[in-house]
This record gives C-alpha cells, structure tokens and sequence, in this order.
C-alpha cells in the first residue's frame, strides 16, 4: 500500500483578487436573470433558455473560482473527471427522455 506524506506545507487555495472576481460574477449572473423574470422583458422559452445559460455559466465560476478545479498537482485530470462525469450525465438524461418519448410506441 502506499503511504500518503504530509510535507507540512500550506497549500494556498487562491488569492484575494479571485475570491471578489468570482464573488462578483456569481452576483451579476444572478441578478441578470432575476431582472428577467421580474420585469418580464422576454419570451417564456427565451426567459427559460436565458436562465439555463447563466445557471451553467454560474456553475463554471463556481467551478474555477471557488473550488479551484485547475489547482492541484494534476489539474488535467480534475477537468477531464469533470469533463467525463457531465459527459455521463448528459448520455443519462438524453437517453431517460429519448425513452420516456418513444415509451408509447
């Protein structure tokens, strides 16, 4: 078995400079859709695919700027697991409603 080794160093997980850019743009992409919806400034299906845009961009901020996907000593694998990982829920959802549509055939 391998044996795990604690160096003793501290693993600096971001500047200050980050945190606020990422603070920031998490707060402006939520506040876009909400502006949306309460003035009602678009359609329902470009309300709704608007919201769906800023909810994965929101997801991407949080991703690099909060939980610092790039950092480690690996960051290709840490993004090719994610890549993989979503590319698997992508196939399980399509193929749930891709069946669920043609279930009464």
């Amino acid at each position: 078995m391998t044996q795990h080794q604690n160096h003793g160093g501290h693993q600096d997980h971001g500047s200050l400079k980050s945190y606020v850019i990422g603070f920031v743009l998490s707060i402006v992409l939520t506040i876009i859709p909400l502006v949306l919806v309460m003035n009602q400034m678009l359609e329902k299906t470009a309300l709704v695919i608007t919201i769906l845009v800023m909810a994965i961009l929101q997801f991407v901020v949080q991703l690099f700027f909060f939980m610092h996907i790039r950092e480690g000593e690996k960051p290709r694998y840490n993004v090719q697991t994610l890549i993989l990982g979503l590319v698997i829920v992508f196939t399980i959802i399509a193929g749930s409603i891709w069946i669920m549509m043609f279930n009464k055939y």
